[in-house]
């Protein structure tokens, strides 16, 4: 695998002309990047300290419109200045791209250089410095599951959304001639990544007309998100080059399973698995139970950081592998929480919760802010459930909509106390905005089955 760029090497291919741009991103609320396309001779003179954009991207949503409600920014305070402070050990090839390179950028205050706390970067270290006083540093992965479509994204978009047209003709699940079939785009990104330093570690087909799932090496939680967010980002850009279209919408359409984003979590400590207990039940330390206790206790709490839309609520029902009660099990995928690795050193959770639509930077911010709390309170682990969770009648549930999930978002003492109001405050208008806009409209389904019967 190709290392990260330093920043002497990257000199060195600007001067010798084999990069001629540098793509300076930040990761806005939606977990998408944004950001700039600097000459790169620029960058490596100058632009590498710092560069600026407007607060709005801190502050807006899918479509970059400007709601009120924000106390960081607003037309009242005139929409402002943020510095994006490259983060040099980001620094990477984009071999998808010709003669391009990137780097990714902390958000700071324009005048006192400070973390903007909002910002989604900002958010995940916060909390991983909370650990790191603890003595623990994080083992974490995030599988990434979208669809293919045969259509391009300018087709899909002239033709209103409809009709689509999913890349294969059945469910595909770790299907090898079915997946033969889509190498034109896969086998570019895994092999594109490779290069640019994220550890692709396999694709497969997954369980649904033309869902595909890609698989990153396990890492530190900030390596984790920084891949996560690139490989979205090259999946979208591979598939429109090759004239195709890939959607991490959660659930396209109401007879097909949604796609998730799972999250493989453990703690290290001293460079030894932290939740690795040879004599505990199924291999897990005390550690581990507390931790994973704080996660299932506050699943309602964080919920919103894992699942951020109105779509995002179709993915949790029943018999589509995705989770609809906070409790866990051993190695069973109906559970919102599932044990892996048991009894060896490779133990860990799996938090089932998220969709393929959710910003990894916020998602491990609240799964490691509610793990501590475990810690903290030394919350005690419920014994596993066995069985068909789905028709288990105990045990917590997941919130079941956007609306639901905004509230214990909002009223969450737990994350207020770890990650401060004015985040929680943020991010809770961001998720009512976000139910405004949706409130706002008149769906398809409600004409059809109203227009003439009502």
């Amino acid at each position: 695998m190709a290392a990260p760029l330093t920043f002497e090497t990257l000199k060195d291919q600007v001067a010798r002309g084999d990069i001629d741009t540098v793509l300076v991103c930040l990761v806005d609320m939606q977990g998408r990047l944004m950001g700039k396309r600097f000459h790169a001779q620029h960058f490596v003179d100058v632009a590498h300290d710092e560069t600026h954009c407007c607060n709005y991207l801190l502050a807006t949503d899918l479509e970059m419109a400007t709601p009120d409600g924000y106390a960081a920014t607003s037309w009242s305070a005139g929409y402002g200045d943020y510095v994006m402070k490259p983060d040099l050990d980001t620094l990477r090839p984009v071999p998808w791209l010709e003669g391009t390179a990137m780097v990714l950028c902390d958000v700071l205050d324009h005048h006192t250089h400070e973390d903007v706390p909002h910002s989604p970067r900002a958010v995940l270290k916060r909390q991983v410095a909370r650990l790191a006083e603890m003595g623990y540093t994080t083992g974490t992965s995030t599988e990434l599951e979208f669809f293919l479509f045969r259509q391009s994204y300018e087709e899909i978009r002239k033709s209103g959304f409809r009709d689509l047209d999913p890349i294969s003709g059945y469910n595909e699940d770790y299907h090898i001639l079915q997946t033969t079939r889509e190498e034109s785009v896969m086998r570019r990104l895994r092999n594109t990544l490779y290069a640019a330093g994220v550890p692709v570690e396999n694709s497969k087909g997954e369980a649904e007309t033309g869902q595909e799932e890609l698989n990153i090496r396990y890492s530190g939680a900030m390596n984790c998100a920084d891949w996560h967010t690139i490989a979205k980002h090259a999946t979208k850009e591979i598939a429109w080059q090759q004239g195709h279209a890939a959607s991490f919408l959660p659930k396209w359409h109401a007879d097909k399973v949604g796609s998730s984003s799972h999250v493989h979590m453990s703690l290290w400590q001293d460079g030894a698995p932290a939740f690795h207990d040879p004599d505990g039940d199924h291999g897990m330390s005390q550690i581990m139970r507390h931790f994973m206790a704080g996660q299932i206790a506050y699943a309602p709490d964080y919920t919103w950081f894992l699942a951020p839309y109105v779509n995002s609520y179709k993915r949790f029902m029943k018999g589509t592998f995705a989770p609809t009660r906070t409790v866990w099990s051993v190695d069973n995928r109906t559970a919102g929480f599932r044990l892996c690795g048991e009894g060896t050193k490779a133990v860990r959770v799996e938090c089932r919760i998220g969709g393929s639509d959710m910003n990894p930077y916020l998602a491990l911010a609240g799964l490691i802010a509610a793990g501590i709390r475990g810690i903290e309170d030394k919350l005690e682990l419920a014994p596993p459930i066995r069985g068909d969770v789905y028709e288990d009648v105990e045990g917590g549930e997941i919130p079941g909509t956007l609306r639901a999930a905004t509230e214990t978002l909002d009223g969450s003492g737990m994350l207020r106390a770890a990650m401060g109001d004015d985040v929680i405050d943020h991010y809770a208008r961001c998720a009512r905005w976000e139910q405004e806009e949706f409130d706002r409209v008149v769906t398809d389904w409600e004409i059809a089955r109203g227009f003439e019967r009502a």
